[in-house]
């Protein structure tokens, strides 16, 4: 008759926290995780955004003969794209033959 019967077992102190150790470990693992692939991935966003610039830029000069005025006329005539509420992009131009400065500045999150 007891054949079947189960007998709730506790556990003991010492392994109980040791999962719990274990749990804590696991979730501060995964955090850090998490952390470092968003930074991975906003510095591939601003590199894909400096090279879409430059390729634009250089465009601009090879079919027209002069570079893009503003950074407004990139977005514009070449349908440039980028999250302006994480990257502040200045762009300065010095002559319509000299090749503009162009600074992209990660915004605080």
């Amino acid at each position: 008759m007891y054949r079947f019967q189960i007998t709730p077992q506790r556990k003991s102190g010492k392994k109980l926290w040791f999962s719990l150790f274990l749990f804590i470990l696991l979730i501060l693992l995964f955090s850090l995780g998490t952390s470092s692939l968003s930074e991975n991935t906003v510095r591939r966003q601003k590199d894909s955004l400096t090279q879409a610039l430059n390729r634009d830029i250089t465009y601009c000069y090879a079919t027209t003969g002069q570079y893009p005025e503003s950074l407004e006329a990139i977005k514009k005539d070449y349908g440039l794209i980028y999250d302006d509420s994480l990257f502040f992009v200045d762009y300065r131009t010095q002559g319509s033959n000299i090749y503009p400065e162009v600074t992209i500045i990660e915004r605080g999150r």
